[in-house]
């Protein structure tokens, strides 16, 4: 349960403000069709966040290691300083006119974006972790939901309201203190 739930509450938050939110209001405004769209978030998540999960997990036990748990602890205080970095929706990533319909525009576009994105990274150091693909899986794709169906539904509206500055530092401590617990726990002092 400590998989799962440390994977939804650190992709959640760190998702809040990244490109692909940004990517999901752009979505939403061009399609207006909110189902598609949230079916091709999941998808696409589903299978960046099982590959990245995956990835994590055998690093884990190739690497196996005093030294590979203190780069995995590492990483995550590395992710917590990256978090602080507003992420903008760069002009190349923003989705070309739809050929293929909100679903499949979606599905390809977020599985491409989320690639090599802080939260793919994030899933990565949790599955190497944790060591539990589906756990991480479910948690990390649980957390994309939480902060992407909103923006799909609720768009600029959402992102007027919420101060992402406060997000993103809410983001970074629960990184940071990943980080450390990781760290102190492979050094032996917890």
């Amino acid at each position: 349960m400590e998989a799962f739930l440390t994977s939804t509450a650190v992709v959640a938050l760190a998702e809040i403000g990244d490109k692909t939110m940004l990517l999901a209001i752009v979505l939403a405004a061009r399609f207006k069709q909110p189902l598609p769209i949230v079916l091709g978030i999941l998808f696409a998540t589903l299978a960046n966040h099982a590959f990245a999960a995956f990835l994590g997990e055998v690093a884990s036990v190739l690497l196996d290691g005093i030294w590979f748990r203190y780069l995995v602890a590492a990483s995550f205080i590395v992710m917590a300083a990256w978090t602080l970095v507003p992420d903008k929706l760069d002009e190349d990533e923003t989705p070309k006119p739809a050929r293929f319909g909100a679903f499949l525009t979606t599905l390809v576009a977020f599985f491409l974006v989320e690639m090599g994105d802080k939260t793919q990274v994030a899933t990565i150091a949790l599955g190497a972790q944790f060591q539990n693909v589906l756990t991480v899986t479910a948690g990390t794709t649980l957390g994309m939901m939480i902060a992407n169906v909103p923006a799909v539904f609720l768009g600029n509206a959402l992102i007027a309201r919420v101060p992402l500055g406060a997000v993103r530092a809410a983001a970074a401590l629960l990184f940071l203190a990943v980080g450390v617990w990781l760290l102190l726990e492979t050094a032996g002092w917890l």
